[in-house]
């Protein structure tokens, strides 16, 4: 090659070096071959975390309106509920042949509190009124066989349940920590989404999870059940007007292993919300580690006005679903304005019997959050003393 050819290719080449556009130092190789630009990054997870002695926090809905000075245009009933001086109680009744008892009257029940008669102020169905859900999913590794089911069922349930013109849900995983993976929404295609998202990130096995891991150094070796029950409550349901009705349907094992927060403040917290929680107990049969506690999940259910369920196959499960979804269409308020009168922040203990003889004599099950806490007095600066419910 001639000295003017080999200057003739420096200079091809360095004119279209200067032409071509400017590539990054941080573009990695591979990147260079492909079409069109590099795939965005992945959006950051919203974790929550338990903030202990947190200051209470107002919806948003209820800041705008108190900033702007006006009130919201709702149905005379939805007022009524949010009367501070009412206590509100959702009841369900089913039949011995496990069917929704729709029929009841106001007379057919009563209501007491602390042993104490209450003159009912309102006895209605409750069909309509929005529904705000959180779908909690375990995703720790005794949960890996089951979990394509539970992402099924859950996708059904979804798509049944959430009417686009007033029911919100979310989506929230958890190990030893919960991620939020869906914030509440009413796009049905959302929610789907982040069900498909959700996955066992570490298998049964996984060496990093071996010897003394703590759950600060990798919480996805962990089980937090309570610790996700109660920041789904407060960062989530909590943050919704109060008309609507709130309700966890979490899918677990209830195997907890590293909550902060113990099992009756995962109660107390939900009952103080009017959250109600139905668990749907599941488990990997083959996994070797931990148990299927079924006494822990009935008793946050039962005492919230929930359900638990354990179904032993996918068919079970989605029976589990739909009968959570007709429970939720089923139900009656009753409201009453307490006899106690005090604004103390102590627990009242509620207890609903059937006085028809007739219906008595049925025998039906009643569903019912089995007490709250009522409001402390407007001016007191320091939490009144609480009483647990027994």
């Amino acid at each position: 090659m001639t000295g003017r050819q080999k200057g003739w290719r420096l200079f091809v080449a360095l004119f279209l070096l200067a032409a071509a556009p400017a590539i990054p130092s941080s573009t990695p190789f591979f990147a260079l071959a492909q079409d069109g630009p590099p795939p965005p990054p992945p959006q950051p997870v919203q974790r929550l975390r338990r903030v202990r002695d947190a200051p209470p926090k107002t919806p948003a809905s209820t800041r705008a309106q108190r900033d702007s000075g006006q009130a919201s245009q709702v149905d005379d009933d939805e007022v009524v509920r949010v009367d501070t001086e009412l206590a509100n109680i959702l009841l369900t009744a089913i039949d011995k042949d496990r069917r929704f008892v729709t029929t009841l009257r106001q007379e057919d029940v009563r209501v007491l509190e602390d042993n104490v008669p209450q003159e009912l102020s309102i006895f209605q169905r409750e069909t309509d009124s929005p529904l705000t859900l959180a779908i909690l999913i375990d995703t720790s590794r005794s949960q890996t066989a089951i979990l394509p089911n539970e992402k099924s069922a859950a996708r059904a349930f979804i798509d049944a349940v959430v009417r686009p013109d007033r029911d919100q849900s979310s989506i929230i995983s958890f190990t030893g920590e919960a991620v939020l993976e869906q914030p509440l929404t009413n796009e049905v295609a959302k929610l789907r989404g982040a069900i498909e998202r959700v996955k066992t990130e570490l298998l049964p096995g996984d060496p990093l999870c071996e010897g003394n891991v703590s759950t600060e150094r990798e919480p996805r070796c962990w089980t937090g059940v309570w610790d996700a029950v109660w920041v789904t409550v407060d960062q989530v349901l909590s943050q919704t007007p109060e008309q609507a009705r709130r309700a966890i349907i979490i899918l677990t094992d209830g195997d907890d292993t590293s909550s902060q927060t113990n099992k009756q403040e995962a109660i107390d917290f939900a009952l103080r919300h009017n959250v109600v929680v139905y668990s749907i107990g599941m488990r990997d049969e083959e996994f070797p580690d931990g148990k299927m506690d079924r006494g822990a999940l009935r008793k946050v259910s039962e005492k919230t006005g929930g359900r638990a369920f354990f179904p032993k196959d996918e068919s079970e499960l989605r029976a589990a679903f739909a009968q959570i979804q007709q429970e939720l269409r089923s139900q009656y308020l009753i409201a009453y304005r307490p006899a106690n009168t005090k604004h103390d922040g102590s627990f009242r203990q509620v207890r609903i019997e059937i006085v028809n003889p007739e219906l008595r004599k049925q025998k039906l099950q009643l569903l019912y959050r089995q007490g709250y806490y009522a409001r402390s007095a407007p001016a007191s600066t320091t939490p009144a003393a609480e009483s647990r419910p027994k």
